[in-house]
């Protein structure tokens, strides 16, 4: 498997963007889920100008302030998970990694101890 075929191949979508909030790397998943945006001619882009508020701010938020952001949302009956981090490369900050995963609606949760 070639160092970044598994990340090209990869079921959920991985977005990466530059401190300046321009798209660098997308992955096939990622390509596919952003279609009727451009797909693959978003990278290059802007993400400010497909985001509205308030997400322009919280990108701009995470931009200032690195951290990683992570929440869930719900569109046309199908459940995601977003989770956007720091990308780092040798402990400098480079931008943010976005991955969203879809998630069965009844995802079973579960608490374990020690």
């Amino acid at each position: 498997m070639g160092a970044t075929s598994w990340v090209e191949n990869f079921p959920g979508a991985i977005t990466v963007c530059d401190r300046d909030g321009i798209v660098i790397a997308m992955n096939e998943r990622s390509v596919q889920m952003f279609a009727a945006d451009g797909g693959r001619a978003l990278i290059g882009t802007s993400l400010f100008d497909c985001h509205p508020e308030p997400s322009r701010s919280k990108l701009r938020e995470l931009l200032e302030t690195p951290r990683t952001n992570t929440y869930t949302i719900e569109k046309d009956g199908v459940k995601k998970l977003v989770y956007q981090a720091p990308c780092m490369e040798g402990g400098v900050f480079r931008g943010i990694v976005e991955l969203v995963l879809e998630l069965p609606l009844d995802l079973p949760h579960f608490v374990r101890q020690g």
